[in-house]
């Protein structure tokens, strides 16, 4: 069993960072449970990982018997995932005044774009501006041509769903010493500023070009922290920043002193990278491989998502697994005690309504009746 087994999370149904928050409060042992709405898409196709472990419960929210019951639940909850603009839990009857009413230990989770308050709150948004905010869209990219959007990666899921798992973590572990629970604003926006701290730090000491991209250490900017082409077109990617490391990427793939001597002189960082993409393109990914991986020289194939679970070194860690037909990561981190699981696939749209009811104290009579009302699917 995982580490929260035995808490209770009611997750709101929500596309992005929340319900990959519930999918990892899930991959650790707790019993979340998504309410989706009468006539949503199944979540076996539109959440066909997040899903995973997860109980499915249908609720008609607009009907007051479909609301009593999320409230009713709620009493019976440790933590809730509100995934809406600000405001929409409160139209719907269901704010956090309310369900701390109702239990007053409860953690009410709200995962937003922008945050609950500030004059872009309750605008529409999605990660690409959320991230353009923070600095981070604009530092991504080559010099000279337009910023790169990093996937969803830093505002929906770094930004997002690990800044939400991580505040909730927190509030149980404050809600165990004093028996009251709060509200949690986890913004995006937040979370992508958090993930720039290095770079303030970098940039108040000299150590960045804030104004330019690909012109620092870790921007492509050195010859020595980038992704390289190969003769057959595929590509490797070269950290060698330490001076012992860097050492080594001199050594396996025979760089003259006479050019790459001078490591850390940035004004010879282009003429380098040059050089060094000319020595790459020599040979093959896989030649690379054998010459450089598992050493010291911080190197490693650039994988496509589809290739990287068959790499051995995933492969021996069992870094993906595969459920119900669908390869993807495995849960993480690693417990040594109570280990994370996948308890199940993901369950179809209002598959577990009436034994999660009634696991919750609805009698069988009380279901049948809420089901006959249309206030749960």
């Amino acid at each position: 069993m995982g580490p929260l087994n035995g808490y209770t999370v009611i997750e709101l149904a929500g596309i992005g960072p929340a319900p990959r928050g519930g999918m990892m409060l899930a991959d650790m042992g707790a019993e979340v449970i998504r309410i989706e709405r009468v006539g949503a898409p199944d979540p076996r196709i539109m959440e066909n990982v997040s899903g995973r472990g997860k109980k499915s419960v249908v609720l008609n929210l607009k009907a007051p018997a479909g609301l009593e019951t999320l409230l009713r639940m709620v009493e019976n909850a440790d933590v809730l995932i509100d995934p809406y603009r600000p405001g929409v839990c409160e139209k719907l009857g269901l704010g956090p005044e309310v369900c701390l009413e109702r239990n007053p230990k409860l953690v009410f989770a709200r995962m937003t774009g922008w945050g609950q308050e500030g004059p872009l709150a309750h605008a529409a948004g999605h990660d690409i501006n959320y991230i353009s905010l923070t600095g981070a869209l604009y530092a991504m990219g080559r010099k000279g041509e337009k910023p790169v959007p990093p996937l969803n990666l830093v505002g929906d899921m770094g930004g997002g769903g690990m800044l939400l798992v991580t505040g909730v973590l927190a509030a149980l572990l404050e809600t165990a010493n004093s028996g009251k629970g709060q509200v949690i604003d986890a913004a995006m926006v937040d979370g992508a500023a958090q993930l720039m701290w290095m770079f303030h730090g970098f940039e108040a000491i000299g150590g960045w070009d804030a104004t330019q991209r690909e012109s620092n250490m870790l921007d492509g900017g050195a010859h020595f922290y980038d992704a390289y082409e190969c003769a057959d077109g595929e590509y490797v990617s070269i950290g060698s920043i330490e001076p012992q490391f860097y050492a080594l990427l001199k050594q396996h793939a025979g760089l003259p002193e006479e050019d790459f001597g001078d490591q850390n002189n940035a004004a010879k960082w282009p003429e380098m990278k040059q050089k060094l993409a000319a020595i790459i393109r020599q040979k093959s990914q896989a030649e690379w491989c054998e010459i450089m991986e598992g050493s010291d020289v911080c190197f490693a194939p650039v994988l496509s998502f589809m290739d990287a679970p068959k790499h051995p070194a995933n492969v021996a860690r069992d870094t993906y697994i595969e459920v119900d037909g669908v390869t993807q990561p495995a849960p993480a981190p690693r417990f040594s005690r109570t280990p994370s699981t996948v308890a199940h696939g993901v369950h179809g749209a209002g598959e577990d309504t009436e034994s999660v009811l009634a696991a919750m104290g609805f009698g069988e009579q009380e279901i049948a009746g809420l089901k006959d009302s249309g206030a749960i699917g």
